[in-house]
């Protein structure tokens, strides 16, 4: 009677769900790959239980469930890349992170600029481990000439549009991409450089960078080109989101924006929270370049304060896969990124959680409920009725991150060889198993 009822019943843990101020010890139940409920379980269902076999209950004791994590900014690079990533691979890497929605980038060959590539994403999606929301191009071939036709896009699926890993230096292409959006209802995702004033970089432009005599982006870089679009989106009255915010000088910019009540949003990355530049001359490791750089601990600490006061609202992993052939030579030769699907929970935990930055319900909501809000993405959730996408984590789970472990079809992480704490135990997708440690 009871396997009727439910087709997957998760007990013992402590469930967590910010988007409904729901943190207490409680059961999850599931059917038709949906929640049900979340609920203390009474004497009565205690007993219905205890008769479902091992493969409709999970004993969570310990564990804190929470819903799929959703990460906002991924490449995936299918089509195009399949060496560095497939859209299987990512999303088997995503469902190991416990990521059950990802938001893959439109910077692959061809770019995801059109109807036909949106679908093709889609389609090679399906029966995947997670969830893959397409983020279209704001530009056509993200060349920042001429807008990509961004209805066609949302007919099609698009959550948003990006021209991600370029800025359109053109503010009235950036102004009417803004409208266009505005007209949809969607998000232009920006990824925030002035590119002549950081061409050439590959690293951040401080004492380190002359030190090492590598060619370096200045912070005002991304502060200016964020200001610029601020500016526009007021103007505009459109909805954008800063991507991957790196300097104190934007964090600034968004607080102000958002006292003003400007419809702009902000996300950082784990490697902008945890790391700065004096990493890059202590082994000239070319996984730690990225883009935007790795900045100084000023810049880091304020990207911290940001996330604590609420100014940046995402913590998404900037998931950037490489063959180890591309990075392997030297530092300035090396293309820009680094995994991090992997990673994030592990870093989150250890390098904001345990430092006191944040508590568990402010993760989690930066990588759950803010996500799902500003994109308007299902899921995000545990509320009964939503998709039954969940991430059972080991709160107190110590480990070492290691190349071999990756899901990932590449291994570029500056953080192989980190011992963290905090991991993914299982992973459920539409209340099916995709992931188990």
């Amino acid at each position: 009677m009871a396997s009727k009822k439910y087709d997957l019943v998760i007990k013992g843990g402590r469930v967590i769900d910010p988007a409904l101020g729901f943190g207490k010890d409680a059961g999850v139940f599931i059917k038709d790959g949906l929640i049900k409920k979340i609920a203390a379980v009474s004497a009565a269902e205690s007993k219905e239980i205890a008769a479902l076999g091992e493969k409709q209950l999970i004993d969570a004791s310990g564990m804190l469930v929470v819903p799929g994590l959703i990460d906002i900014h991924v490449h995936l690079r299918e089509p195009g890349r399949e060496d560095a990533e497939t859209i299987e691979s990512g999303c088997r890497a995503a469902a190991a992170g416990g990521f059950t929605s990802v938001c893959c980038m439109p910077n692959t060959t061809p770019c995801i600029d059109n109807q036909e590539t949106v679908k093709f994403v889609q389609d090679r999606a399906k029966d995947c481990n997670a969830h893959v929301f397409v983020v279209g191009a704001v530009t056509k071939n993200l060349e920042g000439r001429e807008l990509s036709e961004i209805g066609d896009l949302v007919k099609m699926g698009a959550v948003a549009v990006s021209d991600d890993g370029k800025y359109p230096q053109n503010p009235e292409i950036m102004r009417r991409g803004l409208e266009y959006a505005k007209m949809f209802d969607i998000s232009v995702m920006q990824h925030a450089e002035d590119q002549l004033l950081s061409a050439g970089a590959v690293m951040n432009e401080s004492y380190q960078s002359a030190r090492l005599g590598l060619k370096g982006a200045p912070p005002v870089a991304e502060e200016i080109a964020v200001l610029r679009d601020i500016a526009l989106c007021r103007f505009t009255g459109s909805r954008l989101h800063i991507q991957h915010v790196s300097t104190r000088g934007a964090v600034e910019a968004i607080r102000k924006a958002k006292a003003e009540g400007v419809n702009v949003t902000a996300e950082a990355t784990p490697h902008h929270l945890i790391l700065t530049d004096e990493e890059i001359g202590k082994a000239f490791n070319t996984n730690l370049r990225v883009n935007p750089p790795i900045r100084g601990a000023d810049d880091r600490d304020a990207v911290i304060e940001g996330l604590v006061d609420g100014t940046i609202d995402c913590i998404a992993s900037d998931h950037a896969p490489h063959p180890e052939e591309e990075k392997d030579c030297e530092f300035d030769r090396a293309p820009a990124g680094m995994i991090g699907l992997e990673t994030t929970l592990g870093l989150v935990k250890t390098y904001l959680i345990d430092k006191g930055y944040l508590s568990w319900a402010d993760a989690i909501r930066k990588m759950t409920a803010n996500p799902a809000r500003i994109l308007k993405l299902p899921g995000g959730t545990l509320e009964a009725g939503s998709p039954a996408d969940i991430a059972i984590i080991d709160p107190e789970k110590r480990w070492t991150v290691k190349a071999e472990k990756f899901r990932s079809k590449s291994k570029n992480s500056p953080f192989i060889g980190w011992k963290l704490t905090g991991r993914v135990r299982t992973t459920i997708l539409g209340g099916r198993i995709v992931f188990e440690q």
